[in-house]
């Protein structure tokens, strides 16, 4: 475990495609940090940014080696919990399902439809049971913490929508034609890969969470628009993720400020159905940085 969990973080950030550090942070260390379930995306970047700690992580790694399918989700939570993160910012890049949603634009969800299969998406089970809310999967405070520092920072050319449904897909391929007007058809927002089952673990692990989904197409459903592919996503990721650091900047200096209060901090107050002292050991201890205070 690192040196960096001796002195515990309250907000980290997990960025996504575009986003692979922080810009701003001083002081910058390095921590390589092993979980029981495995290394996470890449080291975990903590570093100074206004006066206020904070710790990065790149969702797909430096240089984007990781498939949505293969980024290591219990690893990454754990490591940021235990660091002592409390409010967990995500970035994401995501296509539009809306026609007011325009690429270059940013959504801020408020609900997740999870389309994902393969992934793991509990730290509970083998003699542990919760059963965590996510009736509203966003923490209301802190997504509007984010609606309020968007409109002192801007959002460049784009606009900031202040709630949208996240559909997740499992990828790492586009959606079809028949899929993406299905979502239409639910309600959807915007479509992306990534932000499940993060927000289950982040609820699971106490965190307040919230995302800034970055749009960078309008995935295929668009008659009149050619169908997204990579390339034509990257090319807008520059921007979007210029516009995205400043939004964060002063996002993480609010709550630096003025820490809004969370349900999702006592998430497992009723959530856990199995006593912590009925629990195996071994599970106890592999789960420590979300169970200790119920210890």
């Amino acid at each position: 475990m690192s040196d960096a969990t001796r002195n515990p973080i309250t907000v980290g950030v997990i960025g996504g495609s575009g986003l692979y550090q922080m810009e701003g942070l001083t002081d910058l260390q390095e921590h390589s940090i092993t979980t029981p379930f495995g290394p996470p995306s890449d080291s975990v970047f903590t570093g100074t940014l206004d006066g206020f700690t904070v710790a990065f992580l790149a969702r797909h790694a430096r240089g984007h080696k990781l498939t949505p399918s293969e980024i290591p989700f219990l690893a990454n939570i754990w490591a940021l919990k235990s660091l002592g993160v409390r409010y967990l910012l995500s970035v994401s890049a995501v296509g539009s399902l809306q026609e007011d949603a325009a690429p270059l634009d940013a959504v801020l969800p408020d609900q997740f439809i999870d389309q994902t299969r393969l992934r793991p998406r509990t730290f509970f089970g083998g003699g542990a049971v919760a059963h965590v809310s996510l009736a509203d999967p966003i923490c209301g405070a802190l997504r509007e913490l984010l609606w309020q520092a968007a409109g002192q920072t801007g959002f460049g050319r784009g606009k900031v929508h202040r709630a949208g449904t996240y559909v997740c897909i499992e990828g790492p391929q586009f959606s079809t034609r028949a899929e993406s007007h299905m979502y239409r058809q639910w309600g959807a927002s915007v479509i992306g890969m990534t932000n499940m089952p993060e927000a289950r673990l982040a609820r699971e692990a106490e965190m307040a969470y919230a995302t800034i989904a970055l749009v960078t197409d309008y995935d295929c459903w668009r008659a009149q628009t050619e169908a997204v592919t990579a390339s034509m996503a990257i090319a807008n990721l520059t921007e979007n993720a210029a516009n995205a650091q400043r939004l964060l900047r002063e996002a993480i200096r609010r709550i630096k400020d003025d820490p809004p209060p969370s349900a999702a901090h006592q998430a497992l107050a009723s959530g856990l159905v199995t006593p912590v002292a009925d629990m195996p050991p071994e599970l106890v201890r592999r789960l420590r940085p979300l169970l200790e205070k119920y210890l």
